[in-house]
């Protein structure tokens, strides 16, 4: 961990490999995950192997909670504005980085880091499109 910065997602999922609940493959190590995952809408589905609502769809839920940078890393302290909701505590003020599950929209393919929500509470969430979702990483 470097100094004045939180642990960061990037830290805590282990090197790989990953798999979505229907096997297939995401990626095979940090480095993919980051750069050039097999992560699109079709792939990025929820804990039961169903699709989420991504661009196109009504509503749109592309965009998921993670706080993180484009590389998985956190922000520092000194870095502007909030970007984990009050560290996952604030379900009003503050705002969140969220990624686009679906890689689209607004120009950027990022699944980590595509923009901030418009606020931490469930109507701010989905007025930004969102629902409140989170990517979750299990080891083998």
């Amino acid at each position: 961990m470097e100094k004045g910065r939180g642990l960061s997602a990037r830290d805590r999922i282990g090197q790989g490999p990953w798999y979505n609940a229907n096997g297939d493959l995401i990626a095979s190590d940090l480095d993919q995950l980051h750069i050039m995952p097999n992560l699109v809408k079709r792939t990025a589905v929820d804990e039961n192997g169903k699709l989420i609502k991504g661009r196109g769809d009504k509503p749109n839920e592309h965009d998921i909670l993670t706080g993180s940078k484009d590389d998985g890393t956190a922000f520092f302290p000194w870095e502007k504005g909030d970007h984990t909701c009050g560290n996952w505590t604030s379900n009003d003020k503050g705002s969140a980085s969220v990624g686009h599950h679906d890689r689209h929209g607004g120009g950027n393919i990022s699944w980590t880091a595509a923009h901030q929500t418009r606020g931490c509470s469930q109507a701010n969430l989905k007025s930004t499109g969102g629902a409140g979702l989170l990517y979750c990483f299990a080891a083998d």
